[in-house]
């Protein structure tokens, strides 16, 4: 009965984890991963690079644009802004099996204060590339963080269009990949 009890207060905490807004605001939800390749190739991976994962949640993007990199031999940087606790610390464990893990940065922090973390990355020169699978509600105000702090930089959204900025491609898989 003890072992019950504990596993449904287990659960309990784990499930305010991620529906609480204190701990995010945004709610977790995986990119697919059948459009992964769709997803690599919007993301243009190149050298002397910084892709962004702007609420990276498990890291499903950042480590296989790593993996990837790694592969191809290039010089690229990624960073993984996670605010969820419980995502950061799963986001710790699979950057430990990455091949790519000397590129890869994990903050836990306000994906709203991009800015502090990436004055403290020294790769902030290179070219800069977002990863953004969020709320379509938050989608503007983020927008608005990055042309405040970046004077140049790229987007690639899963599934939620950016109206603030105007698409140069559209992929489709099972969901839409729009690159900016």
């Amino acid at each position: 009965m003890f072992i019950v009890l504990l596993l449904i207060l287990i659960i309990l905490f784990l499930i305010s984890l991620f529906s609480s807004s204190k701990f995010s605001p945004i709610p977790y939800f995986p990119s697919n991963k059948k459009d992964m390749p769709l997803i690599i190739k919007g993301l243009n991976l190149k050298n002397n690079q910084t892709v962004v994962d702007l609420g990276a949640g498990d890291g499903i993007v950042i480590f296989e644009a790593a993996r990837t990199s790694f592969q191809k031999k290039m010089n690229t940087f990624f960073i993984a802004i996670e605010i969820n606790p419980i995502l950061v610390l799963i986001l710790h464990i699979r950057r430990l099996t990455n091949p790519n893990r000397k590129n890869i940065q994990i903050i836990r922090g306000d994906l709203f204060k991009i800015n502090q973390y990436m004055l403290s990355s020294s790769n902030s020169q290179n070219s800069l590339t977002f990863y953004l699978y969020i709320s379509p509600w938050l989608i503007k105000e983020v927008i608005k963080v990055l042309k405040k702090n970046f004077r140049r930089f790229s987007v690639v959204s899963y599934f939620y269009p950016v109206k603030e900025l105007r698409a140069t491609k559209v992929l489709t898989g099972i969901h839409k990949v729009f690159i900016y």
